[in-house]
């Protein structure tokens, strides 16, 4: 990249998604993979060093390679996400009492993103 300011830009949003990752590998409401997955792509655009310290991680690297190989998913990591979906909908529905249309595109969203998630290849 040529631009120091872009570089730099990427660098600086890779350091918040690791930081986001790093948050959900602890927290088990928020998720670990994808923030990890987004920071490898954000230090392809600034910085390998950090992108090959992603790649080659002992914990993380496997999740991050499978998914640029093959879009790749384990199967009990697909299980959970669609699981805790369906959970954050009934929690939705059964606390927050959002009128229907809002229902409807939360729904929508949802099964479009279980969708998504359920046709990825197993890892």
């Amino acid at each position: 990249m040529k631009s120091p300011i872009k570089r730099w830009g990427w660098f600086l949003l890779g350091w918040m998604m690791v930081a986001l990752g790093f948050i959900g590998a602890v927290l088990p409401v928020m998720p670990t993979t994808i923030f990890l997955i987004l920071a490898a792509g954000c230090f392809s655009h600034s910085s390998p060093r950090f992108e090959a310290w992603l790649l080659d991680h002992q914990w993380f690297g496997p999740s991050i390679r499978r998914w640029r190989e093959r879009g790749a998913i384990p199967r009990t990591a697909k299980i959970v996400a669609i699981v805790s979906m369906a959970g954050g909908y009934a929690v939705l529905l059964f606390t927050v009492d959002p009128l229907w249309w809002i229902d409807l595109i939360v729904a929508a969203a949802l099964i479009a993103c279980a969708a998504y998630v359920a046709t990825r290849p197993d890892a």
